[in-house]
């Protein structure tokens, strides 16, 4: 019985604490951007809960009555504590009174407002095709890894594919080896080749100069043929 009050109490005060964390978190103020049902007025209001965000609106708008809070991008109704607490931070609000309705944001006016009306082409357009790679390596050790290919079509297809390159750097290494072959016999056959034209260059060098010899005796034979003639 002793144990069985114990595990009560610990309950009861575990239980006590977490509403007070939950309290706590949801006391908390958070910042809203209320605006009116034509969007001419916005006002920023800090509130802690649906109730003290209505009457905060009210007051900063000078308004008699408010009917209802809805979302200013989609005119979702904001009804319920539990929902309004779920909102985020600077969420935009339009505040409603008797008799009016929420409209969608012209696309017109959006683009004034936003003075970017290449922004504006860019959210009009259609994406047809959209590609997308993806390099990733399963193994720290992998050479270049994986790459994966993505194509999507008009947003709603997509096909992918995935090139698995587990072999590239054996496949380098045949590469570079097979390179390193074909420079080496490529420099003996340039060597090769030079000096085959260089024993043509000499050897008609030497016909040329084994030419001129006979020339230059018959030369010298005429020479002396004619001094001797003078001579006598």
């Amino acid at each position: 019985m002793d144990y069985a009050m114990k595990s009560l109490k610990q309950c009861s005060m575990s239980s006590s604490m977490t509403q007070k964390l939950l309290s706590g978190r949801a006391s908390r103020p958070k910042p809203f951007r209320v605006t009116n049902v034509d969007r001419s007025v916005k006002k920023g209001i800090m509130a802690d809960a649906l109730e003290d965000l209505m009457n905060k609106v009210g007051d900063s708008m000078s308004l008699d009555c408010v009917s209802a809070l809805v979302l200013d991008e989609d005119g979702t109704g904001v009804d319920t504590e539990e929902f309004f607490q779920t909102l985020p931070e600077n969420a935009v609000l339009m505040v409603l009174e008797k008799g009016q309705k929420w409209r969608p944001h012209p696309v017109s006016s959006k683009c004034v407002l936003e003075k970017d009306p290449d922004e504006c082409k860019q959210k009009q357009r259609t994406d047809v095709a959209k590609l997308t790679f993806d390099l990733y390596k399963n193994n720290p050790k992998d050479f270049i890894g994986c790459l994966n290919v993505k194509a999507t079509l008009y947003g709603a297809y997509t096909v992918s594919y995935d090139l698995r390159c587990y072999a590239a750097k054996s496949v380098l290494k045949e590469v570079l080896r097979w390179t390193t072959f074909s420079m080496q016999a490529t420099g003996h056959i340039l060597l090769g080749s030079s000096c085959y034209i260089e024993q043509l260059l000499e050897e008609e060098e030497r016909a040329e100069k084994s030419l001129a010899l006979p020339q230059e005796s018959r030369i010298r034979q005429l020479q002396s043929m004619l001094l001797g003639k003078i001579s006598h």
